[in-house]
């Protein structure tokens, strides 16, 4: 393997297994909360409490790949990211444990802008749309498949587990890191500007923690309310716009990447997609354990296929980019993305598992066409010096379409599950009225995805004469821009 290949390849599987962890302690909660004595409100602080410091930490990012070089943020990273797996399975109390989750986050934050950074900077725009589906692997597959792994290791072990077998994977991408990872982006000597980051924290967490909290203020459990952190989250992110235009080349996150109308139409459709995603990956579970009365290990592998065909189709959805561009594969994943949510929502009590696993992978399929052109075709009509910028606000977007996402289809669930059980409904009955009502809205978000994705334009990349790759300052040749 070649040296960029040889690089390329240690970062995916570094990335993996960082944002795997981003999913794998739902299943272990409530095993958490007996161990640890702890009510849900608490335990819901190892996924919170992840988020909010991936919300905080992203936006950095776009900084850090710019004033530093790629070794020594890897090398942060993955200490980072070590170091908190060996807290978590060493924590002898719960607080212990939610600190853990923070340090690891840090290490998870700084991985993926570093990773699509990477690739953008050393791969030529004509092979661009196959390595961008092998991480679209990363950003899909890995969260989709963390509550098969957990359910897995959960059933034969302690949940300590979920740490002591991932930590020699951390430990062995650090010691190759070390020897393998060079510089390849000149590093620029810009100022940091502190007051961004305390708007950024301020506002990506206070969204992102106002956004989780929804499910919580539905069955009356939150004890802070919830319109506090969206509007402190809401204004602070206003301030941090106006600072970042003002600041130009000199801002923690270049918003100028928004003047490209293909990055634009590209990352609202990676948000919505996202939306699906992450709400489909809490409710299902709940509905397979509390309505079809499946166990923790029969959870995970009624969703573990739907991951599989994610994984499988994103390096051929790659190939066939770079070959006839990002419109005839977006529009028709939105299609068949729409057409599963809206089967996913006429889901009862009497469905079948194998019914459930046909719509889950057909999700996955429409989500597989959508992520890899999108994903490529926005961060490629980009020019080289905004390349961090926009890797690192595509992550952030994410992150918050992720919160959203979970918190509308959780707070529709919660609602209509304690109105129906109100009215007299069984819990099994209420639960899947809930999940019908919660699916019903990701359907009609889907539909207004369909028509978005028709705002897609552009054909595929045209090969460059050279077979290098630019540097990260010379000029590239794009993917196509509107």
């Amino acid at each position: 393997m070649d040296r960029p290949g040889r690089l390329i390849a240690l970062l995916v599987g570094s990335a993996f297994v960082v944002i795997l962890n981003e999913t794998i302690m739902g299943v272990a909660l409530p095993e958490l909360m007996r161990e640890f004595d702890v009510p849900a409100t608490s335990a819901q602080w190892l996924t919170t409490a992840f988020l909010l410091t991936m919300a905080v930490v992203i936006p950095v990012t776009g900084f850090l790949l710019t004033r530093y070089p790629l070794r020594r943020v890897f090398m942060a990273a993955m200490i980072s990211f070590t170091a908190g797996t060996l807290l978590a399975a060493l924590a002898p109390t719960f607080a212990v444990l939610v600190a853990a989750r923070v340090v690891q986050a840090v290490g998870t934050a700084l991985m993926m802008p570093l990773l699509i950074t990477t690739i953008l900077t050393i791969v030529p725009a004509e092979r661009r749309g196959r390595m961008m589906g092998t991480i679209s692997i990363v950003i899909s597959v890995a969260p989709a498949i963390g509550p098969t792994i957990s359910g897995i290791v959960l059933d034969q072990l302690d949940w300590r587990w979920m740490f002591w077998l991932v930590l020699p994977i951390a430990l062995v991408s650090l010691a190759l890191g070390t020897a393998w990872v060079r510089n390849v982006t000149e590093p620029r000597a810009i100022p940091l500007d502190v007051l961004s980051v305390v708007l950024s924290a301020l506002a990506f967490g206070g969204v992102i923690y106002g956004l989780s909290s929804f499910g919580e203020a539905a069955s009356g459990e939150t004890t802070v309310p919830v319109w506090l952190p969206l509007v402190v989250g809401g204004v602070a992110l206003a301030l941090f716009t106006w600072r970042q235009l003002s600041l130009r080349e000199r801002a923690l996150l270049d918003l100028r990447t928004f003047a490209s109308r293909t990055f634009t139409v590209a990352v609202l459709l990676v948000a919505v997609s996202m939306m699906a995603l992450f709400g489909t990956l809490i409710l299902l579970p709940i509905y397979l354990q509390q309505v079809l009365g499946l166990s923790t290990l029969e959870t995970g592998l009624v969703l573990l296929p739907g991951g599989l065909t994610m994984g499988l189709l994103a390096p051929f959805v790659g190939r066939l980019f770079d070959r006839v561009g990002p419109r005839p594969l977006v529009a028709p994943g939105a299609a068949i993305s729409s057409v599963a949510l809206w089967c996913l929502s006429s889901l009862g009590t009497e469905t079948s598992q194998g019914t459930v696993v046909a719509i889950h992978v057909l999700l996955s399929i429409g989500l597989a066409l959508m992520f890899t052109p999108l994903m490529t075709s926005a961060l490629g009509s980009l020019p080289p010096r905004l390349y961090s910028h926009g890797s690192a606000t595509v992550s952030t977007i994410q992150q918050v379409a992720g919160a959203a996402g979970t918190a509308l289809f959780v707070t529709v669930m919660t609602r209509r599950s304690v109105s129906e059980a109100e009215a007299g409904a069984s819990l099994v009955e209420a639960t899947a009225e809930g999940v019908h009502a919660a699916l019903f809205y990701g359907g009609v978000i889907s539909a207004v995805a369909v028509l978005v994705a028709l705002l897609v334009r552009g054909t595929a990349p045209a090969p460059v004469s050279s077979g290098h790759a630019p540097s990260a300052q010379a000029p590239s040749a794009q993917a196509p821009s509107a």
